[in-house]
């Protein structure tokens, strides 16, 4: 998958590939070694997605972006250092992207806490503009 079709139409075709107990597995495997701010943002993907406020065209393209994510055969196999979260971390930014707006100050919020609770105190910069 290179950036250039990161759409979110593309990002749609892997919704299927999402599901909750899928996530939360993925990210908990993957947290420490992807660093606070994948983290940070599949966590207000997630939390976003969960919103009964969200927009379905939203929903669709973020369970796409997390479904990419968590797909356990990515173009570039995610046990490579530092290439092996490029493509993942290309389609969560693109799907957070496209629905910032339906990213509240609650979610944020929501978001910030767990990843708090995985890797302790954070400082606003560590967040990369979302916050």
């Amino acid at each position: 998958m290179e950036n250039s079709n990161l759409t979110p139409e593309e990002l749609t075709k892997y919704q299927k590939h999402f599901s909750e107990s899928d996530f939360w597995l993925k990210l908990r495997t993957l947290a420490k070694k992807a660093g606070v701010k994948l983290t940070y943002y599949a966590l207000t993907l997630y939390y976003t997605l969960t919103d009964p406020n969200t927009p379905t065209k939203y929903k669709a393209v973020i369970a796409g972006a997390l479904g990419y994510m968590i797909l356990p055969l990515d173009l570039v196999p995610d046990f490579l250092p530092f290439a092996g979260l490029a493509d993942d971390w290309a389609a969560l930014i693109a799907a957070v992207t496209y629905v910032a707006s339906a990213i509240t100050p609650a979610i944020k919020a929501r978001a910030r806490e767990k990843t708090e609770e995985w890797f302790g105190p954070l400082a606003d910069s560590q967040l990369d503009g979302l916050e």
